[in-house]
């Protein structure tokens, strides 16, 4: 009975501070048309924070790239109302990529103001850390607008660093995660001999 209800990896079904119910879910191609019909109601502040510079559309093919990620390297999870893909509105979008070197990986986060506010950001970057540590990845890092005082407060809340990038107007915020703990091996149990043996 329990086997019934759960849920496929990396899904998961939250409520909301605002009472509203949403699900987290890795993104999927048909999330392309909805994703672009959301970012027409993104504010430019919003969108200079996620893209680092004004865009006035989301383009279909920055779309397909978008909902298209390369599971050998990349990672992405929305946030959408409970409908099937191609239906729900999505109200956020998290992705992280693998650099060519392997150790480390860059984010990025867009929360809608129609969402933003109520622990998502937080939820969904601890999500890509999760997914990041499964794929031995050293460093995670992402470039911030200097501006952006919220992300870089959430940033350091879960203990990220500041580094310059050489960009104006730019900052990184970088987390080292640790190597994976080794398993504890238990050791044989001390065969007992009599003393003076």
């Amino acid at each position: 009975m329990a086997a019934r209800n759960r849920m496929p990896p990396w899904h998961e079904n939250v409520r909301l501070a605002n009472g509203r119910d949403i699900l987290i879910r890795p993104i999927r191609p048909e999330d392309a048309g909805p994703m672009q019909a959301a970012f027409a109601l993104l504010e430019p502040g919003e969108i200079r924070q996620r893209f680092l510079h004004p865009m006035k559309e989301l383009s279909s093919q920055q779309a397909e790239r978008l909902v298209r990620p390369d599971p050998r390297r990349d990672f992405a999870l929305v946030a959408a109302e409970p409908l099937p893909p191609g239906e729900a509105l999505v109200g956020a979008v998290a992705r992280i990529s693998i650099d060519d070197n392997g150790q480390d990986a860059e984010f990025a986060i867009l929360v809608s103001h129609y969402v933003n506010g109520m622990g998502l950001g937080r939820h969904l970057m601890r999500r890509l850390v999760r997914w990041a540590k499964g794929r031995k990845v050293r460093r995670v890092y992402g470039d911030v607008l200097d501006s952006n005082l919220p992300m870089q407060a959430l940033a350091e809340s879960l203990g990220f660093r500041k580094e310059t990038t050489g960009e104006a107007g730019l900052v990184r915020v970088v987390l080292d995660l640790p190597p994976p703990k080794p398993k504890a091996v238990p050791l044989p149990p001390m065969l007992s001999s009599p003393i003076g043996a």
